[in-house]
């Protein structure tokens, strides 16, 4: 495995990669036709991501496994704000996402652990990121790591099927 930081030259595999791994996992979520705005019109159109990649608040990685293949990414922004945590100097893990062929590798472990280098090189002492309320592996996954829920959040997408709305918010002091 390794984890290459990109920019906005690698756009066109970081739009196709997103979209490959949200296929995997989030399809359930959406009305019929709600995917597929999310991913095309919304989240991962190559103006957004560009734009996202452009900008130096956000660090963006797309890990290769031992073939060279693209097989899932991590996006940080550096400089965040959590609410109810505004004191605290906070590095947001904004998404991270890996192929379902490569879960249960240790890959995720070792993204977050990377994360938390990459947090301390910012002199931030806190980490937060987001999960779907539904989610139960995931959630049991970070907190395996020493992350606690915080808080929650309901998506605004009408699209998106009601039951599915919920995220809730996990963070870790460092």
């Amino acid at each position: 495995m390794k984890i290459i930081a990109i920019n906005t030259a690698h756009s066109a595999v970081l739009v196709e990669l997103a979209r490959s791994i949200y296929r995997e996992y989030y399809l359930h979520l959406w009305n019929p036709g709600g995917a597929d705005w999310y991913m095309y019109e919304y989240a991962y159109t190559a103006s957004k991501l560009e734009k996202e990649l452009a900008d130096p608040n956000n660090l963006h990685y797309i890990v290769y496994n031992n073939d060279q293949q693209p097989t899932g990414y991590l996006k940080i922004r550096i400089n965040a704000v959590l609410e109810g945590f505004e004191d605290k100097n906070c590095l947001e893990i904004e998404r991270i996402y890996l192929h379902k062929s490569i879960a249960g590798k240790g890959i995720g472990k070792n993204l977050m652990l990377f994360s938390e280098d990459i947090a301390k090189l910012h002199n931030k002492n806190t980490l937060f990121l987001k999960a779907m309320d539904s989610s139960a592996d995931a959630i049991a996954f970070y907190q395996k790591l020493g992350y606690a829920i915080c808080g929650t959040l309901t998506l605004p997408f009408p699209q998106m099927k009601e039951e599915f709305r919920g995220m809730v918010i996990l963070r870790k002091e460092i």
